[in-house]
């Protein structure tokens, strides 16, 4: 099975993620997603995307394990590139992508929602990154992106302490654009993904090549700089027992090395 499935309507594309139980994010996901990027640039049909989960969570993180299968620092750094590229043709791709949320979106799940243009969540969607609580730190621009929406403070806050938000918080702080119930999701995207898709294409393309502009040159160092340290801290000790504890299910004993 695939791990994204892809449908049409309306001019508008619908990507599921259906990698159970927990949506994760794998190589092999973010390999098809590119792909289905490809894809849409090639239709001119289409004029909006909605990227969405399918079962109990749109994402709640990267393929940890599969991060654990890596051993070298370089490789480490370089996973962490691929995936900010990717997340970073998504944020200046051609036409608007939506993160329609709900369950949980946390760690990569979080980075790639925060790619997309638009989010829509529910009100009691958890929205978080939680890689310090395994003491590692976010690898796909996480610790960029976030504080753009939610401020310098509450990003230092949401990183730090590892904890989530609600998706009503999220709204609150910026983060989402719309809060609604679980059972209005699916129809609020819908309805939002058709009335951008009833403009031209040549206003939208137009819009979403001028509004990356507002975005600063540091942001390209920040993320570079962030990838270095996803893979030097991964190798640390500290990382090594983080992940091993969310595996057993147990506090981490910290011992900062």
């Amino acid at each position: 099975m695939l791990a994204i499935a892809y449908e049409s309507k309306n001019n508008v594309a619908y990507l599921t993620i259906q990698t159970p139980p927990a949506n994760a994010l794998s190589s092999t996901l973010l390999n098809e997603l590119a792909e289905q990027l490809d894809g849409i640039e090639q239709d001119t049909t289409i004029k909006a995307v909605v990227v969405q989960g399918e079962g109990k969570f749109f994402s709640a993180g990267a393929d940890i394990k599969e991060f654990t299968s890596l051993q070298n620092t370089s490789d480490l750094e370089s996973l962490s590139s691929r995936g900010q590229q990717l997340f970073d043709r998504i944020e200046n791709f051609s036409i608007p992508v939506i993160a329609s949320i709900h369950g949980a979106a946390l760690g990569g799940g979080l980075e790639l929602a925060m790619a997309c243009h638009i989010r829509i969540v529910t009100e009691n969607a958890k929205l978080g990154l939680p890689e310090v609580t395994l003491g590692i730190i976010p690898g796909f621009a996480g610790t960029q992106r976030l504080p753009q929406y939610v401020g310098a403070a509450k990003g230092y806050e949401m990183i730090l302490t590892g904890e989530p938000i609600l998706g009503t918080e999220a709204q609150a702080f910026g983060l989402a654009n719309q809060v609604v119930t679980e059972e209005e999701l699916g129809s609020e995207t819908s309805k939002l993904a058709e009335k951008i898709a009833a403009k031209s294409k040549l206003t939208i393309n137009s819009v979403m090549r001028l509004i990356p502009y507002a975005k600063t040159e540091r942001f390209s160092e920040g993320v570079q700089a962030e990838a270095k340290d996803f893979g030097k801290i991964f190798g640390s000790e500290d990382a090594k027992e983080g992940i091993q504890a969310f595996i057993d299910k147990r506090k981490p004993s910290f011992r900062d090395k």
